[in-house]
């Protein structure tokens, strides 16, 4: 049973409480900096807002929590312990003689996770950890409100090992069906789900109707309890009031219903009105989820790969036999891993084996610094290939999305050390047809050890979708015979155990002349057999187009759109696969340039090539005829949903390099500076939430600019006494909060009294283009890219 179930029964619905915010606005509380420090100077204030959403209906409340962490409570003179201590006590005064249940709430930490800002994982989970062992003597955990997968990964892990509690998992997203920095609703799922989430959903950013159809998403992807807690529309920024009335709100709650909602509430703009009317709404109603099977399928953040069809593994980054490769992971050098990655996506792998086992190196330390580098740089899914359980688990932890890893065998010191890991990271699990007597000679051995493995991975929780049995095989010329054993072993896999399979098919050909035309012809021969996963080097001949013609002929690549699409501009080839040629392609040359290093995170190669450019071309012609055209195309790719903000800050950061590389030598030759000028940005006073500025300081800095930070919640003298000290022309305002934008009027009209000279732009979340306009604003900038287009416009 799930522990939400084992905690509240079986009702049809759980009836969640409103926005906490929204209510303290209406209360006239002098909110300041940190509006949880009321939970300690205005408990009656706190405590009454939970009463009235008790009133209402709610079956559980959040307490007074969100924000309470390191980063965002700095300077209120309390600790997290003393905060999260007052709003738990606070709850639970307001709940004494009810059945409400209390629920421990946690938002976003405020500070971007790597790879997108400078916040280690290690560090995200401390933070989370501190305030759920802070918050003890709650019902349930609540993790709200976020758009990062990763910063959610740290909270989730720190909850379950920390606490025995039920923990809600709800992320924030926008109409294109991702979250701000990219995340996918599927990646969503199949993460939390993984990692033990006891229910999951979405809260925030839209109202009910815009909601509907990202639950109807959600709900093909989870089998947990869904979670819906939506705005009340959008803010009018003139009036502060939401645009979606309690009624209407209630009105959607029965099409959530029906897509599957069983825990609802409300989120910004709503207050009790909105809870008794979605009570009374839902009290008529029935929850009218359907059965869904969920697909096996492994992810990043933004994007999934399904095992509906035959798929690629990239085997290359493994030492094994690579005297180059064992060389720069003994050295360090992740830019070398990450090249091969990115040239095994190119070549067409959708899922990539990664092995750090160098001899003489620290594995565990090498892995985790190889997945850092990878899932900030590469689409593709990770396989981890380890046989040590202590590497397995570091890597796991740290890796964002659902990994593969590589491998458990029969024996039970195996089965025991690794099962437990792969069930508690949520990843999927390669079962190798082994054991201590080593490879079975009979195909049945081989399919009574992928029994055991199964029936011992089932009984542990493990999905059977997220096993895939590796029938192994040897070369054929020292074992004939075991050829013919592994593709019959693969067919009974899945015929009779009903599982995926998966083989490194380049092992059938050590030691034999023709190699590419045996692991050719092996795979196609495993393919119809029912092979899945085909772990090849997706460079050599044949290989992957042996997988592009299965699927055209097995009417898999329906219409053939796929494959006239990728052979439609290539040259009639011989049938016969010729031997691979040591020669640079037009891709290779492509992969040389100072676009792709940048777009693709190489700083090493990065900094090279500048500083060969360097000796034959004027500093200022490369920023302005390379570097600043790279970082067009790249936001144009932004603007155009290609890449997300992950991948926006990386091409952002790496391009740094090339600029400190340029600045260098402009100082030293005593020439001119390479700032375009000097640009204030800040979030206005009364507001703290500043990622959204935090990420157009990183943006414009890569452009050029000199950007002077003043920070979140600035006082408009402060703003306005810079712009005139350093004779700034450009000054960018950010706001999140409705409340705050009368302090973003004011330092407009502060600014244009003082330097009716300097521009302005505008940006956040409840920002728009009409209010930016109706407050003397020159810029509306809706994303980070729109803000480099401003500056350029002011400031060349």
């Amino acid at each position: 049973m799930n522990k939400i179930e084992k905690l509240f029964g079986n009702p049809d619905f759980i009836i969640l409480d409103g926005g906490f915010g929204t209510m303290l606005q209406q209360s006239g509380a002098e909110v300041g900096k940190v509006p949880e420090v009321l939970n300690i100077t205005r408990p009656e204030i706190v405590q009454d807002i939970h009463r009235k959403y008790i009133e209402a209906g709610a079956d559980v409340i959040y307490t007074c929590s969100f924000g309470i962490n390191d980063y965002k409570i700095e300077g209120c003179g309390y600790t997290v312990e003393e905060l999260t201590s007052a709003a738990v006590k606070n709850a639970a005064e307001a709940a004494v003689g009810t059945d409400v249940k209390i629920a421990l709430d946690i938002g976003p930490i405020g500070r971007l996770v790597e790879p997108n800002g400078n916040l280690t994982f290690e560090e995200a989970y401390e933070i989370f950890r501190r305030q759920i062992v802070a918050g003890k003597g709650t019902d349930l955990i609540v993790i709200e409100t976020m758009t990062d997968l990763y910063e959610m990964r740290a909270a989730l892990l720190a909850a379950k090992e920390n606490s025995e509690r039920p923990v809600i998992c709800t992320m924030s997203f926008e109409q294109n069906r991702r979250t701000f920095t990219g995340t996918s609703i599927p990646s969503m799922a199949l993460t939390l789900e993984g990692l033990g989430a006891d229910a999951i959903g979405i809260n925030c950013s839209l109202g009910p109707a815009e909601f509907l159809p990202l639950i109807q998403e959600l709900s093909q992807w989870t089998e947990l309890p869904i979670v819906a807690k939506p705005n009340a529309g959008l803010p009018d920024p003139k009036t502060g009031k939401y645009l979606v009335g309690a009624t209407e709100f209630a009105d959607y709650a029965e099409h959530l219903a029906d897509c599957g909602v069983r825990l609802a509430g409300g989120c910004c703009g709503t207050d009790p009105d909105y809870i008794r009317q979605l009570k009374l709404r839902l009290s008529s109603a029935a929850s009218n989820r359907s059965e869904v099977e969920i697909p096996p399928a492994v992810c990043t953040p933004e994007s999934i790969v399904l095992l509906d069809r035959p798929r690629v593994i990239g085997e290359r980054i493994n030492p094994t036999g690579k005297k180059k490769l064992k060389a720069a992971i003994a050295e360090g050098n992740l830019d070398y891993v990450l090249d091969m990655a990115l040239q095994e996506e190119t070549e067409g792998a959708e899922i990539l084996d990664v092995n750090a086992g160098v001899p003489g190196v620290n594995e565990k330390e090498v892995i985790v610094n190889i997945i850092k580098k990878l899932q900030g740089n590469v689409s593709a899914p990770l396989q981890i290939d380890s046989g040590n359980p202590e590497v397995l688990e570091a890597a796991l932890r740290l890796y964002c999305g659902k990994a593969i890893v590589n491998s458990v065998n029969g024996e039970e010191k195996s089965m025991a050390a690794i099962l437990p890991i792969v069930k508690k990271y949520g990843a999927s699990v390669i079962a190798l047809t082994l054991d201590e007597d080593g490879i079975p000679k009979t195909v049945e051995k081989r399919l009574e050890i992928a029994r055991k493995i199964m029936n011992r991975a089932l009984s542990l929780g493990i999905p059977k979708k997220d096993i895939y049995v590796d029938c192994l095989t040897l070369t054929v010329s020292a074992e004939q015979d075991n050829a013919s054993n592994t593709l019959e072993a693969i067919r009974r896999v899945k015929s009779e155990l009903g599982l995926k399979t998966v083989l490194g098919v380049s092992n059938i050909s050590f030691g034999l002349p023709q190699r590419p035309l045996i692991n050719q012809n092996f795979l196609q021969m495993a393919l119809t057999c029912g092979l899945d996963l085909a772990i090849i080097n997706p460079a050599a001949p044949g290989m992957v187009a042996a997988i592009d013609v299965y699927k055209l002929i097995m009417g898999i690549d329906r219409d053939a759109r796929d494959f006239i699409d990728k052979y439609k501009d290539t040259e009639a080839v011989s049938a016969a696969p010729v031997p691979e040629k040591k020669t640079v392609s037009a891709v290779n040359q492509k992969e040389g340039t100072l676009s792709y290093f940048i777009s693709n995170g190489l700083e090493g190669p990065c900094r090279e090539l500048i500083e060969k450019e360097l000796e034959n071309r004027d500093p200022l012609d490369i920023v302005n005829n390379e570097l600043i055209p790279i970082l067009d195309e790249t936001g144009k790719r932004f603007e155009t949903g290609k890449i997300f903000i992950p991948q926006l800050i990386l091409a952002a950061t790496t391009a740094q390099a090339a600029f400190e590389v340029i600045k260098k030598r402009l100082a030293a030759g005593g020439g001119q500076s390479v700032s375009k000028g000097k640009i204030i940005v800040a979030t206005v006073k009364g507001d703290v939430h500043d990622i959204g500025k935090n990420i157009v300081k990183v943006i414009l800095e890569n452009y050029g600019y000199d950007i002077i930070d003043l920070g979140k919640d600035v006082d408009p003298k402060v703003i306005v006494d810079r712009v005139v000290r350093d004779h700034v022309h450009l000054v960018g305002l950010s706001a999140l909060m409705t409340t705050t934008l009368g302090n973003m009027e004011e330092t407009i009209r502060q600014i244009r009294q003082a330097a009716p000279g300097c521009k302005i732009m505008t940006g956040g979340a409840v920002v728009t283009k009409d209010y930016s306009e109706s407050i003397g604003a020159d810029y509306y900038v809706a994303d980070a890219m729109a803000s480099a287009a401003a500056a350029k416009d002011v400031l060349g």
